[in-house]
């Protein structure tokens, strides 16, 4: 009876001593995400530009939202941007990651050093970059294409309103491969080898063992992968503020580049705040929506 009572008594100490150790990252998560969520909800209704004065009017700010087409122009332009950076960032970095998996590769440390190194650095660092990659009279691309005789290809790549969101999408799928690398990776380790091996004797080739060992295997870590791609990319900013400013006209606007505009440009607070409640529960929705999508095939599978 002591002995139980002894370790009834750790177990709460142990307890209390967790939540000590927690409390101050979550004050400070509170402070810092959630506290701003409400502040900006309490300021979405109203009417604000800034000064003293603040008027109230209700859900009116979401009545116009609803209304407001360059908005749901921006948010389209998110999903084309999300869905080019799923198939881009996820696919290459499964396909690097299968191959420096494979035993004939070699160096693979140095691989795998320089294939994360692009996530390393600064967005804006990279979206300058990647400006002048495609700058019309002296990018890389360009030149590259006169160095070979087509003149005729090269092209005022961040002009062209009908391809400017593959051509933003592509320093995303660049930057952010590695990073998915490195979680795909970490979900390979944990297969036994041995399948392989089996796989192998059995006379399957490298594509089918990573499209029909691999890939279900960690589909869970792929889940998670895809989950944090659209979160990321939902609330993308500084490649595109930096490369296009949302131009040519607003072919390349994005949900946060629109928020920023109407906040620090047209000074109306109070409607920027509903769009980024909005922004926020259109991300909420489309994760929660995509993992509904795939997790029940799977259940089923189980099943």
């Amino acid at each position: 009876m002591k002995k139980s009572k002894k370790q009834y008594a750790m177990k709460s100490d142990i307890k209390w001593g967790i939540i000590i150790c927690l409390l101050p990252a979550l004050l400070i998560y509170t402070y810092v995400v959630v506290v701003p969520i409400f502040k900006a909800f309490y300021l979405s209704l109203y009417n604000w530009s800034g000064g003293a004065k603040m008027s109230f009017v209700g859900l009116k700010n979401y009545s116009i939202l609803l209304k407001d087409t360059a908005f749901w122009d921006s948010f389209a332009n998110n999903i084309w941007i999300t869905i080019l950076c799923v198939i881009g960032q996820i696919g290459i970095a499964f396909i690097f990651s299968a191959l420096l998996s494979a035993r004939f590769m070699k160096l693979k440390s140095i691989h795998r050093v320089v294939a994360y190194f692009p996530s390393t650095i600064s967005a804006v660092v990279v979206g300058f970059v990647w400006m002048f990659i495609f700058n019309y009279d002296y990018g890389l691309i360009n030149s590259l294409l006169r160095a070979v005789g087509l003149d005729k290809l090269a092209s005022a790549w961040l002009d062209n309103p009908a391809t400017i969101i593959l051509i933003v999408s592509i320093p995303l799928i660049w930057q952010y491969i590695g990073y998915y690398m490195v979680i795909i990776m970490a979900a390979m380790t944990s297969i036994d080898t041995s399948i392989y091996e089996v796989a192998e004797i059995d006379g399957a080739s490298g594509i089918q063992r990573a499209l029909k060992i691999t890939l279900p295997l960690i589909k869970s870590s792929l889940l998670v992968a895809t989950m944090l791609c659209i979160a990321g990319n939902m609330k993308i900013f500084d490649h595109i503020y930096v490369m296009t400013n949302g131009g040519p006209g607003t072919s390349s606007m994005v949900m946060a580049l629109d928020v920023y505009k109407t906040t620090f440009i047209k000074n109306r607070f109070g409607y920027a705040s509903a769009m980024s409640i909005a922004i926020l529960i259109l991300s909420l929705l489309l994760v929660g929506g995509v993992r509904l999508l795939v997790m029940r095939p799977w259940k089923k599978e189980e099943n």
